[in-house]
């Protein structure tokens, strides 16, 4: 199962009238893509994917690997139970800016996604504790994500949208890819997001 015919740029908005986690994967003509929805209260993250916010139908799910792990990392499957990949954080690399890598079926590195200005994630911890100013780091501290493959080509450029209260990130495919690279690069960054959701 791959996500098909996915017309860029994709926005992932965060839903801000519920208390779990869930956003929507639209395209650049307002269809839907997915509906991303966490389980609320689980030690272990379980995140499923939805085709739209009716969740009549179950694409994906990703679960944590570990209940704790510096460096977690988060395996994709179909609704099959088939892996479709992995998604793992780099610990170290990801205190001074956020790095993960992608990987295949076969436990292969594919992709790594990194942020690109380690100042915003350094300002974006200082601020955002400073009362009423935290409130407003939305607008103006908002980091920027590239996918790059083992090739060193870029392939994708995720970018959060400045906001206040909700939380928008948008999805631009750079160069053409491989439809099921291209699904499990998706899947990859809106887990990703989940992780990253809290800053700015």
């Amino acid at each position: 199962m791959i996500l098909n015919n996915l017309n860029y740029p994709l926005d992932f908005k965060f839903k801000i009238t519920t208390l779990a986690s869930d956003f929507n994967i639209t395209d650049k003509n307002g269809n839907y893509v997915a509906y991303v929805r966490q389980k609320m209260f689980k030690l272990k993250e379980d995140v499923i994917v939805f085709n739209d916010e009716s969740k009549t139908k179950e694409l994906f799910r990703i679960q944590a690997n570990q209940w704790i792990d510096f460096n977690a990392s988060y395996s994709i499957k179909d609704t099959i139970g088939k892996n479709f990949g992995r998604l793992a954080r780099k610990g170290m690399r990801s205190l001074w800016k956020s790095t993960y890598n992608v990987l295949d079926e076969s436990d292969q590195q594919k992709f790594e996604i990194t942020e690109d200005n380690a100042w915003v994630k350094f300002f974006d911890g200082i601020v955002s504790d400073i009362p009423v100013i935290g409130m407003f780091t939305g607008y103006f501290l908002n980091p920027t994500y590239t996918v790059k493959g083992i090739d060193g080509k870029e392939y994708f450029k995720l970018k959060k949208m400045p906001s206040m209260f909700g939380r928008r990130f948008q999805l631009d495919r750079l160069i053409d890819i491989d439809d099921e690279d291209e699904s499990l690069v998706v899947l990859s960054l809106l887990m990703m997001v989940l992780l990253e959701r809290s800053r700015g």
